[in-house]
Order: structure tokens, then C-alpha cells, then sequence
């Protein structure tokens, strides 16, 4: 009876260690998945992007000091600052394109700072160590069309790299009308932006800033650039050239020419953004603005890229500059009107400027 007895004793232990073993491992998975994802929730939304060679594989055209510093120091200080310019913002769920074409509505810290990741990015993307050969068909087809031949864009390209004063960027990018162009910029700006005049989607970027070259070449800026023609990577900017004549972006850029329009959308954003929280301060204090805004919108010269659209075109901002004199009205004849109906009012504007931006979207 006692042996009996013993058994189960033993055999209930090990019920006991399987029971608490299995718990210890439970825990051990929750704790797990627990750490991953508070890293995963408190991980920074842009990342440093990893280089496709070492830093040593672009000697002699770039030395390996140079290559660590500008990608390890320069561009990490980029994405950190633009991680800590976005954070606990709804700017987190923006994509890096979203934040360029629309640069003009954020703060100077997030210009340089989503300028210089987007810049860098693109500028690893294009090198190789590995030279080969030149552009492909479709590329070289366009390259001679806009420039007579692959030596003059070169000579271009150097050129735009030279008279750049200062820090900055010289590009070749798709313009908003799908043909090549060489244009520069300054600091940490690029074509994508809003702020910039010649406006594309680059393909090539080549950095003019001095922490680009001047360990090896000091204040010989067209060495660098001669050695940066050496090592660009055909295959890569070839194929960005192809997904750049397709990109949508491009239509965004055509519609941004319509610069009335961004100036009503601006103090739209403004005014509208902030009664969506409750805070009606600033259509209160800038509704004669908005006013003004459509007016000039509505009398100013409409890019419409579909001439079948005109009429719909005409009668929408018509109803956009009756909508504006109607809220002005009620928000100047002196008494109190709730924070409903100026919300109401606003967010018919809202939605009648979204219908004029719509047409303004190729088919």
C-alpha cells in the first residue's frame, strides 16, 4: 500500500514539472512576443538603408573613409532626425514621396531632414563599383532625344554638379512632361519637392556636399564628379527610368502647377485640419483669406489636362467662391453661430475643393 501510495506521488510530481515547464515556456513565448512587439510599435518608421557593397569596394573612385562617414554618420543623422520630426505625428503614416511632394505644408526640420534620407537613398542606389557598360535601349533612346548623345549629358550633368554653390545636388530627372532634364538644387532639397521649380522624379543624384569628396579630393569638386560617372550602375538608373514614366507622381507635379490652387489648399489644410479638432480659431481668423483664395483660384488660368472637363471645372469653382462668401458672411455679421454649422459649412468647401483637385487628374 505505501509503494502504491509512493507512485502516485511520483507520478503526480511529474505531472507538477510537465505542468510548470509548460507554464515556464507560456511565459516565455508571452514575454518574447511582448518585447517584439513593443520594438516592433516603437521601431522608427525610416531606416537607414544598407549599402550593396563595402565601403572599401568603391576605392579609388570613392575612398572607404569617405563612403562610412557620408553613409554610416551623414545619412544616419538624417533618419534619426526625421524619425524624431515625425513622431507621435500623422506624419508616421506618410511615405517618404508624400512627404517631399507636399515639403511646402511641414516644418524646415522635415524639408532637410526627408530631403537628405531620400537623397542619400537614391544616391547608394545608383553606384556600383562593378562599371557596366551604359544605359539600356529605352533609356539611351531618351538620353539622345533630350541630349544628342550619353557624352553630352555627361558634360551637362558636370556642369549642373559645378555651378552648384555651395552644398547641394545635381539631378537628371523625368519631368512632368516624361522627358529628361538636368537640373540642380541646393542643401538638401531635390526635385520631387514642392518648393523646387524644375520639378521631376529624379534618376540621378549626385552629391556636391564637401563631406562627399573632400577626404580624397579636397576642393577638387569635378574630380569627384568625373570619378561618380565611372561607377553609376546603367541597369539600376535604367529601370528607375522606365518606373519614373509610369509613376502617377508625375501627374501630382502636373497638378501643382496650378499654383492658385495649392494657395487655397494651403490655408484650406490649415483651417480645415484644425475644426476637425474642435479648434475653429483659425477659420474664425482666416476665413477672409479663404475667401480671397477662392476668388483668385476661380479667375485664374485652369491646366485642365481633359478639355471635357471644363464645364465641370467652371460650375465647381463657382460653387467654391459662393461657399467661401457664404461662411465669410456668417462669420462677420457680428453674432454668435455655432461651432456646427461653421464645421458643416467648411466641410462643404473641403469637399467641393476636393472635386476641383479631382479633375485636375488625367485619365
Amino acid at each position: 500500500m505505501l509503494r502504491k501510495i509512493e507512485y502516485l506521488y511520483q507520478f503526480i510530481e511529474k505531472i507538477n514539472i510537465v505542468f510548470l515547464h509548460k507554464i515556464f515556456r507560456l511565459k516565455k513565448f508571452i514575454t518574447l512576443n511582448l518585447v517584439l512587439f513593443i520594438s516592433f510599435s516603437w521601431a522608427q518608421t525610416f531606416q537607414l538603408p544598407s549599402l550593396k557593397f563595402a565601403y572599401t569596394d568603391y576605392e579609388p573612385f570613392i575612398d572607404a573613409k569617405t563612403m562610412e562617414i557620408h553613409h554610416s554618420k551623414h545619412h544616419q543623422t538624417y533618419v534619426n532626425n526625421l524619425n524624431k520630426a515625425i513622431q507621435g505625428t500623422k506624419l508616421e503614416k506618410f511615405s517618404l514621396n508624400n512627404l517631399l511632394i507636399n515639403t511646402s505644408y511641414f516644418s524646415e526640420t522635415i524639408r532637410n531632414n526627408a530631403g537628405g534620407h531620400y537623397n542619400h537613398s537614391l544616391f547608394w542606389e545608383i553606384l556600383t563599383p562593378k562599371s557596366n557598360s551604359s544605359p539600356d535601349e529605352i533609356l539611351l533612346k531618351a538620353i539622345e532625344e533630350s541630349f544628342g548623345k550619353l557624352d553630352s549629358l555627361q558634360t551637362k550633368l558636370q556642369q549642373a554638379a559645378m555651378i552648384r554653390f555651395g552644398s547641394g545636388w545635381a539631378w537628371l530627372i523625368v519631368n512632368p512632361d516624361g522627358k529628361l532634364q538636368v537640373t540642380h538644387t541646393g542643401n538638401q532639397d531635390n526635385p520631387l519637392m514642392d518648393v523646387i521649380s524644375e520639378r521631376g522624379i529624379p534618376i540621378i543624384g549626385i552629391d556636391v556636399w564637401e563631406h562627399a569628396y573632400y577626404l580624397k579630393h579636397q576642393n577638387k569638386r569635378n574630380d569627384y564628379i568625373y570619378a561618380i560617372w565611372s561607377i553609376l550602375d546603367w541597369g539600376v538608373i535604367s529601370e528607375k527610368y522606365q518606373a519614373a514614366i509610369k509613376d502617377p507622381t508625375l501627374e501630382k507635379i502636373k497638378q501643382d502647377n496650378w499654383p492658385e490652387l495649392k494657395a487655397f489648399h494651403k490655408v484650406m489644410s490649415a483651417t480645415f485640419h484644425a475644426a476637425e479638432k474642435s479648434d475653429f480659431k483659425p477659420i474664425i481668423e482666416r476665413n477672409n483669406e479663404l475667401k480671397v483664395n477662392a476668388y483668385l483660384l476661380k479667375n485664374s488660368e485652369i491646366p485642365v489636362l481633359n478639355p471635357t472637363e471644363e464645364a465641370t471645372m467652371s460650375k465647381s469653382l463657382h460653387k467654391l467662391e459662393k461657399q467661401t462668401n457664404d461662411l465669410n458672411r456668417y462669420l462677420t455679421i457680428g453674432r454668435k453661430i455655432s461651432d456646427k454649422l461653421i464645421f458643416k459649412k467648411l466641410t462643404a468647401i473641403h469637399d467641393t475643393f476636393h472635386e476641383i483637385a479631382g479633375l485636375c487628374k488625367e485619365e
